[in-house]
């Protein structure tokens, strides 16, 4: 049973990477097949920030989230009559999703740089 867990999470990258590639292989298919120049699929990225530094952004950022998601829920725990069980998965997603937020705009105004 505890072999479900990897084989399902291979499996569910390994679909998404096939479909990301497959969709955009068509996609470019397509639009050869209309006439449509080859130089189109490189424009546009070199005006974007490294991916190495939006992907270290947003994983401090993600870490950092959860971290604070902790302690605000060890901190609830702790001081209110809340349920401890609902209180550190909701406080950690919400932050986690909080922090990813932030990452997101941040990227964006990397991006404009």
């Amino acid at each position: 049973m505890e072999m479900l867990i990897p084989i399902s999470l291979f499996a569910a990258i390994f679909g998404m990477v096939y479909l990301y590639l497959s969709t955009r292989n068509k996609e470019r298919l397509a639009l050869i097949e209309k006439g449509a120049d080859a130089s189109i699929f490189m424009r546009g990225k070199s005006h974007t920030a490294p991916i190495w530094k939006v992907l270290i952004l947003n994983l401090a950022l993600l870490l950092m989230g959860i971290g604070v998601g902790v302690f605000i829920a060890m901190l609830l725990s702790q001081y209110t009559t809340l349920d401890e069980d609902a209180i550190y998965p909701s406080v950690i997603f919400f932050m986690a999703g909080a922090a990813l937020f932030i990452g997101f705009h941040m990227t964006k105004k990397l991006d404009q740089e």
